[in-house]
Order: C-alpha cells, then structure tokens, then sequence
C-alpha cells in the first residue's frame, strides 16, 4: 500500500518538536456538482525548522 504524501501550510509551531500543518483538498458536491475547498489539520513532527507560514510536504506514516 502506497504512503500519502501531503502537502500544506503550517499553521501553529507553537508545541516543543510539532507542527499543526493544514492540508486543503478540493471536493465536489455530489448533487449540485460544485467545488468547495476542504480543510483538515495534521500534526507533522518538526525540529524547529519550520514557522507559521511555511508550506512543507511530508509522507503520512500512520496514526498516532
């Protein structure tokens, strides 16, 4: 099974060694056929490289 690889904007950094990363996907809505934007927030392990505002892409290795 292939791993995800996601990119978005990060949105907090505000915890020791982890990012809050926002990821927006675009979905249709089925009846009226209309785009909208869907946003969902993972948490990325960071060493402090990254800041508010900075876009970065990692592969999603599982749950936590």
């Amino acid at each position: 099974m292939p791993k995800r690889k996601l990119k978005g904007t990060i949105v907090s950094d505000k915890m020791q060694k982890t990012v809050v990363v926002e990821v927006e996907s675009l979905k249709v809505h089925p009846l009226y056929k209309r785009r909208f934007r869907v946003f969902k927030r993972f948490k990325a392990h960071s060493e402090g490289e990254y800041h508010t505002g900075d876009k970065k892409k990692w592969k999603v290795l599982g749950k936590a």
